[in-house]
């Protein structure tokens, strides 16, 4: 299923997506998060308003929200898991490059999660480096501390599209991440999740973005340092992860922060974020 967090006439609701359509789910679930909680069942419950039609409207008459517009806690991050990003992140801060042996976590607030056709508003007193990061996330179903890696899909709820916006300068500044990736607007999610039975292998998808419609980043989850059974492994390691909980992957090379010289974003820039078998952000940058 590719499952929905949607605003109408009459507020905010769960659906799914059916060709064109959003298919209600109120009757199985009142938001994203309690439809998680219920497990199996409610999958199972939301796959049988689907077969036997419930009820819809065009997907042009809604506004797509974050699928999960407010997460319980941070969305979890991995920094530097992709080999040529890893590189042209050190080479960009002038260190040698070198390889993480284990995962890199970091959070963004909750308050940073957009919409999957949001805008971000750039205060120029706030960053002047103001960079993109498309990533794969997924999100945990089944809630688990201490998960062995030959166990660790079974835990996966489904699939998101992430855009982890930074501010460069921040990230220096503060010496850690947290200030510089929280900024408000700067996690573009969605457009839906696709439950983890459509994406039977998470390591064969392709991850791109473009800005302006310029190629920035094109790379495939094939090519993480840390795959997805590897990093909750590490992450669950002495931590219980629960259900609902958001983990972004990591973002490939081709970021701004790596060019020479680096080439940040400005008012009028839109980046389109992509994974396929999920679908795509457009996340437009307009002055604050």
């Amino acid at each position: 299923m590719r499952l929905v967090t949607y605003q109408d006439r009459e507020g905010e609701h769960l659906g799914a997506l059916r060709g064109e359509d959003v298919v209600a789910l109120d009757s199985v679930a009142p938001s994203m998060l309690a439809l998680i909680d219920q497990g199996a069942a409610g999958l199972a419950a939301a796959q049988a308003v689907l077969a036997h039609g419930g009820s819809s409207q065009p997907r042009a008459a809604v506004t797509l929200l974050a699928p999960i517009p407010r997460p319980r806690q941070n969305v979890i991050c991995v920094g530097m898991n992709y080999v040529a990003h890893a590189i042209e992140s050190d080479r960009a801060r002038g260190r040698e490059p070198k390889l993480p042996t284990r995962p890199v976590f970091f959070t963004k607030a909750v308050t940073a999660v957009a919409g999957p056709d949001s805008d971000f508003h750039l205060d120029p007193a706030v960053t002047a480096q103001l960079d993109y990061e498309a990533e794969l996330a997924f999100i945990i179903g089944r809630p688990g501390k201490n998960i062995a890696r030959n166990a660790a899909l079974a835990h996966v709820f489904g699939y998101t599209v992430v855009n982890d916006i930074s501010a460069r300068d921040l990230q220096s500044s503060h010496q850690q991440f947290f200030k510089g990736k929280s900024l408000d607007g700067s996690c573009p999610l969605g457009p839906c999740i696709v439950t983890a039975d459509e994406i039977p292998d998470p390591a064969a998808l392709t991850v791109s973005l473009t800005l302006n419609g310029e190629p920035r980043q094109h790379s495939s989850t094939g090519d993480l340092i840390f795959d997805i059974p590897t990093l909750i492994e590490f992450l669950s390691l002495g931590m219980t992860l629960e259900a609902g909980t958001i983990v972004s992957t990591g973002t490939p090379s081709g970021v701004g922060l790596g060019f020479t010289p680096p080439r940040y974003m400005q008012p009028g820039d839109v980046m389109v974020a992509a994974i396929d078998k999920i679908g795509e952000l457009r996340t437009r940058v307009v002055a604050a």
